[in-house]
């Protein structure tokens, strides 16, 4: 099939691309390319598969004709462009809409213009959710924890956008959604949580799990905001591949279907009070940090209940949190001198 990833240079879009590479399908990457890191996953593909492997368009999905001509012989859009730092959308609201809403509304629309019809997948976000700040939460040593909810927050559970990102993120999951109820387009949402792994550029703001290791692999000052005891659900990019896989192979049985895809409850942790002790074992030595204020909209515990997707697409995340950190160690410590040069220019 032909497949059209916008954000393709990315980090889970490049991902992507080498698997759908690998099997022999034919991939679109569509990409404006500001990205830190963007570039070395494009050099990436193109050392392994060959630069012809693929096709490449450099553009923004705020250009309604480059994107629908770009999508015109696609039989799957995967959706994956997005200004994804809340800290960024606060700052710049208007930037973080026009990308993030009228960028999926974009998508939809060439989808539709399409005669292929084809499949749209969409990455959301647990953002939808708000700061679940009227939640009871139990304070434990190392970790807070939601009371009532053990397996996790469900699909079901009341939308609250919060942050302008979670605003403009929230606004395009619905968009999709409706998509395929009034035009029958067969649409999927994922909302994502954590999702970390190799060729992910993390920075402070954003793909804190990824930043965290390459702070202390490289020697960078490193803030943990809040207390520490925040907890999220993680789930290694694969794991995240498998899942859109399993929904496009089985539409349109799940047309218009909204997923949360995370690590769930196995795969909860605090993001230091249990991460760092964890990341000191795997580097073998202690790792300094300072500490900052609480960020707007800033979870206290954020794990998905990801029962659904294991009812309807037949998914459940198959690599731990030690083994998923582990592996992503060994790949930063590979890329020492790549992530060097992309620092030195963040």
């Amino acid at each position: 099939m032909q497949y059209l990833i916008t954000g393709g240079a990315g980090f889970i879009g490049s991902n992507y691309a080498f698997r759908l590479l690998k099997r022999g399908e034919q991939v679109t990457l569509y990409d404006n390319l500001s990205r830190r890191g963007a570039q070395a996953n494009l050099q990436w593909l193109a050392s392994t598969y060959g630069k012809d492997a693929f096709r490449f368009v450099q553009g923004d999905v705020r250009d309604p004709a480059l994107l629908t001509a770009a999508a015109y012989e696609a039989d799957v859009i995967v959706h994956l462009a997005a200004q994804v730092a809340v800290t960024t959308s606060v700052e710049q609201p208007r930037r973080d809409i026009e990308i993030n809403a009228l960028g999926t509304f974009n998508v939809l629309e060439a989808a539709r213009l399409s005669p292929k019809r084809p499949i749209v997948v969409y990455a959301s976000t647990n953002k939808v959710y708000g700061a679940l700040d009227e939640l009871v939460h139990e304070e434990r040593e190392t970790r807070y924890v939601l009371r009532d909810y053990p397996n996790g927050i469900p699909e079901t559970y009341p939308l609250d956008f919060h942050s302008p990102y979670g605003c403009s993120k929230g606004a395009g999951d619905q968009y999709v959604r409706d998509y395929a109820r009034i035009y029958g387009l067969p649409t999927v949402v994922f909302r994502q949580s954590c999702i970390y792994g190799p060729r992910q550029f993390g920075i402070e703001d954003q793909g804190w799990v990824a930043w965290f290791i390459i702070a202390t692999l490289l020697g960078r000052p490193l803030t943990i905001y809040g207390d520490g005891k925040q907890v999220r659900d993680l789930l290694y990019v694969e794991d995240l591949l498998d899942a859109y896989d399993a929904a496009i192979g089985r539409m349109p049985a799940v047309s218009g279907q909204i997923y949360n895809v995370g690590g769930g409850p196995s795969n909860q942790i605090s993001i230091w009070r249990e991460f760092g002790p964890l990341l000191e074992e795997i580097l073998g030595h202690t790792i300094p940090v300072s500490w900052g204020d609480w960020r707007p909209g800033d979870q206290r515990v954020f794990v998905a209940d990801i029962r659904k997707a294991h009812r309807d697409l037949g998914w459940h995340p198959q690599i731990d949190v030690e083994t998923g950190i582990r592996q992503l160690s060994h790949w930063v410590m590979d890329h020492r001198e790549l992530l060097e040069r992309y620092l030195a220019h963040a």
